[in-house]
């Protein structure tokens, strides 16, 4: 018995082993502003420092031994790194949406498997309840919460992804003019993530500058697929 609680032990610490984010912060700061444009064009020309990040991907994942937020800022991280990475192998393109089948393409080797944008998000992110994942993952268009140009971390995630929630809901995605609220449509699209405790007012008003009434009717603004560049 103590030889199989050793072996388990090795095998868990022989994928403890963390990613180094601090890559990802250096290639965001080059090629992304800080409100979210992303320089792809040259991304494209010259992916040797992105494919680098990505490439720890293959071989390193989360498993029981880590934390939620070693987790979550892995697969936020993961998410961004690979719509990069999506773009620049189409580049040039208008819209992510002019790429067949973006968000189900099974172009991510993590874990000894091919997984897509999909999953990372609606079968890993959103089972994690934490509904703020919405503002920190980023889906190459203009209408998306911005890219940060600096990783998401376990240290600093819960700052992190308070700002982002702050950031996007008091930007100008959203119109929170009294009488005339009109919101992101990410808001619709993921109505249920929003709601486990209270209404979408509620949630807003957890973030928002400006204090909405629970009376207040929701319209929805146009979402813009065009490219962040």
């Amino acid at each position: 018995m103590r030889y199989f609680i050793v072996l388990f032990l090795m095998c868990v610490g022989l994928n403890a082993q963390q990613i180094d984010h601090s890559k990802w912060t250096s290639f965001l700061q080059q090629h992304v502003s800080e409100y979210g444009n992303v320089d792809y064009k040259v991304i494209s020309k010259n992916p040797s420092e992105l494919n680098r990040y990505l490439n720890e991907f293959v071989n390193i994942h989360p498993n029981v031994s880590w934390t939620k937020n070693e987790t979550l800022a892995y697969w936020i991280n993961a998410y961004n790194a690979f719509t990069i990475k999506l773009i620049i192998d189409n580049y040039p393109v208008k819209s992510i949406n002019d790429i067949s089948q973006p968000w189900d393409k099974k172009f991510i080797p993590i874990n000894g498997k091919s997984i897509s944008l999909n999953y990372i998000e609606h079968e890993i992110l959103r089972k994690m309840n934490e509904p703020r994942i919405h503002f920190a993952i980023n889906c190459a268009s203009i209408s998306c919460p911005k890219l940060l140009n600096e990783a998401y971390v376990p240290e600093t995630l819960d700052g992190q992804l308070d700002n982002a929630a702050k950031e996007f809901i008091n930007s100008n995605k959203n119109k929170l003019t009294s009488g005339n609220i009109k919101i992101s449509k990410i808001f619709k699209w993921f109505k249920k993530d929003f709601e486990t405790n209270g209404s979408i007012i509620d949630f807003i008003n957890n973030y928002s500058e400006i204090k909405l009434s629970s009376k207040e009717k929701i319209g929805y603004l146009d979402y813009n697929w065009s490219l962040n560049e």
